[in-house]
């Protein structure tokens, strides 16, 4: 941690910089046994995708250059966006979760109030904290994890989507895709 950095009653940090969660990520050994348990508890349905190198461009893990590859599914209760990975391959951030801490939450990304991707990783930086992992989805969606987890207990994501995106349809759906609308 930077120890210049301190907040003092002179000086204080924003507390606003976090802006609000859009995310919730669980990392687990089996993405179907925790899926189902989210479905238990009404979340979902979950699109899942592999991400790997064929799936995910300029991918680092703490200042190199390094792939590897997951189970991602995606969910939604109400307006809580819930993620759950399962690693599969190569060293990255969620296996070093699994084997220093076992399953549970892992990071949460933050909206830092639309501030744009490189400002925001360049005031984490400030703020004394690094980013220990980062790639680029389908070569549009940047993502950066910043190496919060001895200080808060947890990574935060930061994610760019590009304006108009959308997800492309899912490799599957968990348990079953949702009903088609008849508009």
């Amino acid at each position: 941690m930077n120890n210049d950095v301190v907040v003092t009653s002179e000086r204080t940090l924003s507390n606003s910089f976090l802006g609000d969660a859009m995310q919730i990520c669980i990392v687990t050994h089996d993405i179907y046994r925790t899926l189902e348990q989210f479905v238990r508890l009404g979340v979902g349905p979950w699109r899942i995708y592999q991400f790997d190198e064929h799936s995910v461009s300029n991918q680092t893990y703490r200042g190199a250059p390094q792939t590897h590859s997951l189970k991602l599914a995606m969910g939604w209760s109400g307006s809580t966006f819930w993620e759950v990975i399962q690693p599969l391959e190569g060293k990255s951030v969620y296996s070093d979760w699994l084997a220093k801490h076992g399953e549970g939450v892992q990071h949460i990304a933050q909206t830092c109030n639309g501030i744009p991707f490189e400002e925001r990783i360049m005031e984490f930086e400030r703020r004394g904290f690094r980013v220990s992992q980062s790639g680029s989805f389908q070569g549009q969606v940047r993502y950066a994890y910043i190496d919060t987890e001895d200080s808060v207990g947890f990574a935060v994501e930061l994610m760019d989507f590009p304006e108009g995106y959308a997800m492309p349809e899912p490799e599957e759906w968990y348990p079953a895709a949702p009903p088609k609308s008849s508009a």
